[in-house]
């Protein structure tokens, strides 16, 4: 599964990755994690101090995963607005819903201040990546006056979030594409 050029902890935090966005913290035993890393027993415990410390790595590799692929549209050039669609429009894989926000519905991680911070830290650097965006087109006319970036950006994060939900409630990635299509509606009809 994994080439044999990984590190054996490169390949246990890659598939504490994956198996936290299939399965969730609980649900990801360390025997499930050295199966799926193809690695010895006691692995694990010789390089990570235990589960939740390879969790933890795991979610900051997830973290930084997420923000790159979400910062290729936000910077790419154009407007505003076009910065935004390519954003929402950005391909996918919607039904399996986001490895951090799905992280947010698991209690284990929600307690635990040391895992839950780099979700919140994810989340707030996306909040106010978009925010600065909605700002530049204000500054620029593209938007009216009255559209608040804060809240625009609160909304935009809320929509992908909550499009994961739906498309994975319906198994269909039309939800998905349903509230994207409808936020960038909204965002169009704030144009100046």
């Amino acid at each position: 599964m994994y080439s044999g050029r990984m590190t054996t902890p490169e390949r246990l935090i890659e598939a504490t990755q994956e198996l936290l966005w299939e399965r969730g913290y609980v649900g990801t035993s360390p025997k499930a994690i050295l199966e799926r890393a193809g690695a010895g027993q006691g692995s694990m415990y010789h390089h990570f101090k235990g589960k939740p410390d390879l969790a933890l790595a795991a979610i900051r590799r997830t973290a930084e995963q997420l923000r790159a692929a979400a910062e290729l549209p936000l910077s790419t050039p154009g407007t505003a607005y076009a910065r935004i669609e390519a954003y929402l429009l950005r391909e996918r894989d919607v039904l399996r819903g986001c490895p951090i926000g799905r992280l947010t519905m698991d209690p284990d991680v929600i307690v635990s201040d040391e895992l839950r911070e780099p979700v919140d830290e994810t989340l707030d650097w996306l909040r106010e990546r978009v925010e600065g965006i909605v700002q530049e087109g204000l500054e620029n006319g593209e938007f009216t006056a009255s559209l608040d970036p804060r809240a625009t950006a609160a909304l935009i994060v809320a929509t992908v979030q909550g499009g994961y939900v739906l498309a994975r409630a319906r198994n269909s990635a039309e939800a998905f594409d349903a509230a994207a299509q409808g936020l960038l509606a909204l965002l169009r009809h704030a144009a100046a």
